[in-house]
């Protein structure tokens, strides 16, 4: 019954969550996509550094620790980037050869986010697993946590999907897949709960790592290839927005971790 409660759990909160966020991100601001590039970059940034690198410190890992496995996954990010780059120009290349064009294809930071978001949604899935092992109470007000503090992050995430020129049914499926390491999470937290607890700051910095790497080499470049002041000026003010709903849902939903 516990197992099923916590697969019932960790279904809801990962669907629910995704079917939120794409409500809102997929239908009015499609729009403002790139944009709104800025908004994800705040909210990036917030739930890394005010959230997943606290929440791995306070569950025992040290501060040098943190930060040692925090650069070793930047530069491990770094590195499959630049693999990925390394495979799309060597694939385009030969299709170019070949028909006398390159096909279409979407940047490496889409499969990046889509890692990090599972990384941190495997977490919350043992996070919910360890809860309703306490109490079932406690175990469902968890799972309304992590939904709630899942919203702004999932609807940065469609931001970023939708401005890599992925379609509206893609962005959905990948933010869904990405959605399923909770379920994944879950059911490792019932049947490995030492184990898996044991990995779990070491999988929030790295889901942390994938965050700040995607925001600061990705998706700030971008921002500055619009240099009017005005665009400074909103981009700015969306950053912040994205950092002030990580805070607003923080101080509102609690702390799910």
């Amino acid at each position: 019954m516990t197992l099923f409660s916590i697969l019932l759990a960790t279904l809801a909160a990962g669907v629910i969550s995704v079917l939120l966020a794409g409500g809102l991100a997929l239908t009015w601001l499609p729009r403002f996509a790139d944009r709104m590039l800025a908004y994800a970059v705040g909210v990036l940034l917030a739930f890394a550094l005010t959230d997943l690198l606290p929440e791995a410190v306070d569950l025992g890992l040290e501060p040098g620790q943190a930060g040692q496995v925090l650069l070793v996954a930047i530069m491990a990010f770094f590195l499959l980037e630049k693999a990925a780059l390394w495979r799309h120009d060597h694939h385009h290349g030969h299709a170019g050869a070949h028909d006398g064009h390159s096909h279409g294809g979407h940047p490496p930071q889409v499969a990046m986010i889509v890692l990090g978001d599972g990384l941190h949604n495997f977490v919350d899935g043992v996070l919910i697993a360890a809860a309703f092992l306490t109490d079932p109470l406690l175990g469902w007000s968890t799972a309304v946590a992590v939904l709630a503090h899942e919203l702004p992050q999932e609807i940065g995430d469609f931001m970023i999907l939708l401005g890599a020129g992925l379609s509206r049914g893609r962005a959905l499926a990948l933010n869904a897949l990405s959605g399923g390491g909770m379920v994944l999470g879950g059911v490792a937290g019932y049947f490995t709960l030492a184990d898996a607890q044991a990995a779990v700051p070491y999988v929030l910095v790295t889901a942390a790592a994938s965050f700040i790497y995607i925001a600061v080499a990705d998706l700030v470049p971008e921002l500055h290839r619009r240099r009017r002041l005005a665009d400074a000026a909103s981009q700015f003010l969306l950053l912040l927005a994205g950092v002030g709903t990580v805070q607003l849902v923080g101080l509102f939903a609690g702390h799910s971790h």
